[in-house]
């Protein structure tokens, strides 16, 4: 099955490559200016963009907005957790080769609202194998933007951590014309990508797809030792778009995409990945004075899940029975949106947004699929933004969001005399609904006398409990799902930006209450010479605080030094003890050398010591089960520019073979022969190559 995709993908390639070769000319006779604009800049064309050591916030310490397809380091990126993880104060759940699960400031799962072109996808496996991140491929987008803390209400409600978005921006040719880009890498442990984008059109009709293909094998640790680890995945995506003028746009798009991963950590493997999407969406602008642009969308959204024990690995254990599970989650939702002019400086944008997600659960035994869980999401929102002269900024949002959830559990009621169960009734379990307020206000400023500019914002949030934390159980006997309360979040955000020349200080900084924040609780229960583990959910207060600090100096216009620093703090009140799974103290040193022919940089990322723990509490995915060392990893990388579009680039991780394994971290498993309170070790030392065209 992989031969044939990749297959497939050498020959889209083959396809490109002999179109570009027929569209060069056409650039040549625009006088070597490009005829598309893939992200709203002109791109040059000739120096392909350097590899990002250390990534800055672009407009404000608040919201940071990267260029995906620029490779960051370390590289190259399977999913979107590893992408993110490269962005100071994000990390991620660790489980092994792949499909992690991103971390922000401490805060996991739905207190990260990630959105890909405006719309949610969400994974259907109950222990989140699937997690969102999982489906997707970053390179794949033109933009992400993360925008941080409880600081829109644009985008849905609940996002108490942070507000990511993977965007592809509209196609624009002045003329007929097309443009491509590719790129292969290869790597230790038979580590292999392929990524083609191809787009063609004219001023009023465009088409682009997007295909990628990438695979390992297990991989060493620093010890030496092999780790669970294979996995594969592929995606396609493509859209069609109409622009009958510059001010209009309407767009279809559709993609797919599959995999497997098997997992050190966890008592199954995934063998089946399917992701299914559609949207459409519609943009006008320039309508009149007061209405200035209106969108609309909607999308659809499958996922479609299988695990099993024993597919990628022999069953084993104390009952080494081959089980399967295949979960789905379908969602449907939209968005409408109006930007107004309210007067000199003032702008509002309003709308609305809606969603319905349904959950369908099959495994081993069961009869037949059965919907599980559905929720149904209605929002209305508006964000306004204020000039108040030529240095300071006011932005506000109101939001508020009816909740309601279905939980379509069966459950089963024995009948009879004596105990002896001669019939047996199901019924439906219970349904819940809550309205839910979030709003925000901020001040930015911009200083006359130095290149600084500053911004300070409280807001505040409540987040309904998901899919995952609404089917835990709120004690051995009880469910969760009527009583567990929805999080509260209210959050101080403070920042300042330096840029000036060369030199760009930037620092971003948080404090918080948390109200009702959900945390998980695992009990071992032990019968003889067996034991087993009980998880519970309940609702607890909490205080948080943290920050990011980073900057980056150019010396001699050739020798950039970058550095950052995170650190996240949290407490749980009710109990006096530390919250659970929150990252250690991070920091990452950089140094680049940057030519128009070629660049050179290394990376050091120190992790230190975290005693801050709660044992055996932690959330859906990982939780505590004890204290982690520090570490730190050194990186390098080359990369040189040759026949103008052309750029190949060399790298080794890991110089010096580190053993080391990241805080947050899923248990081993027995399967593997893992005890079940020892750490996934990381990779050892990896190298890589990675050739990249673009015309």
């Amino acid at each position: 099955m992989e031969k044939q995709y990749v297959k497939i993908f050498v020959m889209m390639f083959a396809l490109v490559l002999e179109l570009a070769v027929e569209v060069r000319p056409l650039y040549a006779q625009t006088g070597g200016e490009p005829v598309h604009s893939p992200s709203g800049q002109e791109r040059a064309g000739i120096p392909l963009d350097p590899i990002v050591v250390i990534a800055a916030p672009d407009s404000t310490p608040l919201e940071t907005t990267l260029n995906p397809k620029q490779a960051q380091l370390p590289v190259p990126a399977g999913d979107a957790a590893d992408y993110l993880k490269t962005v100071p104060g994000f990390s991620a759940v660790r489980s092994g080769g792949a499909n992690g699960d991103p971390v922000f400031r401490g805060m996991f799962g739905s207190r990260l609202n990630m959105l890909t072109n405006g719309a949610n996808i969400s994974g259907s496996c109950p222990n989140r194998m699937d997690a969102p991140s999982s489906y997707i491929s970053p390179e794949s987008f033109d933009r992400v933007t993360i925008i941080k803390g409880p600081q829109t209400v644009l985008w849905g409600g609940g996002a108490s951590a942070a507000t990511i978005r993977f965007e592809r921006m509209p196609e624009k040719f002045t003329e007929p014309g097309a443009r491509f880009r590719a790129g292969f890498s290869a790597g230790s442990y038979d580590r292999f990508d392929e990524y083609v984008e191809a787009a063609a059109g004219y001023e009023h009709v465009y088409a682009r797809v997007n295909a990628n293909y990438a695979r390992s094998s297990d991989y060493e640790d620093g010890n030496g030792r092999r780790v669970p680890s294979k996995w594969m995945k592929w995606n396609t995506d493509a859209a069609i778009g109409w622009t009958p003028d510059d001010k209009t746009l309407l767009e279809l798009s559709g993609g797919t995409g599959d995999g497997y991963a098997r997992y050190a950590g966890r008592g199954m493997d995934g063998t089946r990945f399917l992701r299914e999407s559609f949207a459409f969406r519609f943009e006008k602008s320039g309508l009149g004075t007061v209405l200035d642009k209106l969108e609309a969308q909607a999308y659809y959204n499958h996922t479609d899940h299988v695990m099993d024990n024993y597919t990628l690995r022999a069953p084993s254990g104390m009952m080494p029975m081959p089980m399967k599970s295949n979960p789905t989650r379908t969602l449907y939702g939209g968005r409408v949106a109006a930007a107004l002019r309210l007067g000199e400086g003032r702008t509002l944008t309003t709308g609305f947004d809606v969603q319905f997600d349904e959950h369908t659960a099959w495994s081993t035994g069961a009869p037949e699929r059965r919907a599980d869980m559905e929720i149904f999401k209605f929002g209305v929102f508006g964000e306004q933004s204020t000039e108040i002269g030529k240095n300071d900024k006011i932005i506000a949002g109101l939001r508020g969001d009816y909740v309601r959830a279905d939980d379509l559990r069966k459950k089963t009621e024995a009948g009879g005399m004596g105990g002896m169960s001669m019939t047996t009734r199901f019924h439906y379990d219970d349904d819940r609904e809550s309205l839910l307020p979030s709003a925000f206000i901020r001040h930015e400023h911009t200083f006359d006398v130095l290149p600084l500019m500053s911004y300070i914002g409280i807001g505040y949030t409540e987040r309904f409990p998901d899919y995952w934390e609404l089917t835990q159980k709120k004690s051995a006997e009880e469910r969760a799902f009527r009583d567990l309360r929805p999080e509260k979040t209210l959050q101080l955000d403070a920042g300042l930006q330096y840029k000036k020349d060369d030199l760009h200080v930037w620092l971003s900084a948080y404090a918080g209450l948390i109200k009702d924040y959900i945390v998980f609780n695992d009990q071992v229960i032990r019968m003889g010479m067996s034991t087993s583990t009980t998880t519970t959910v309940r609702n607890v207060d909490a205080h948080i605080m943290g920050g990011e600090l980073g900057g980056s100096f150019l010396l001699f216009d050739l020798l950039r030094l970058s550095s950052s620093l995170a650190y996240a703090w949290a407490e749980n009140t009710d109990d006096n003890r530390p919250l659970p799974q929150i990252p250690p103290l991070e920091a990452r040193f950089g140094a680049n050398v940057e030519t128009d022919e070629w660049q050179a940089g290394v990376l050091w990322r120190v992790a230190a010591r975290q005693d801050r723990v709660a044992l055996n509490q932690g959330n859906v995915v990982g939780k505590d089960f004890g204290k982690s060392s520090g570490f730190s990893v050194l990186s390098a990388y080359a990369g040189v520019n040759f026949a103008d579009h052309f750029n190949l680039s060399v790298g080794v991780e890991n110089i010096f073979d580190t053993a080391y394994s990241e805080h947050l971290n899923l248990a081993g498993s027995s399967g593997w022969g893992f005890p079940a309170d020892s750490r996934t070790y990381e990779p050892g030392r990896t190298f890589w190559a990675k050739v990249s065209v673009e015309f």
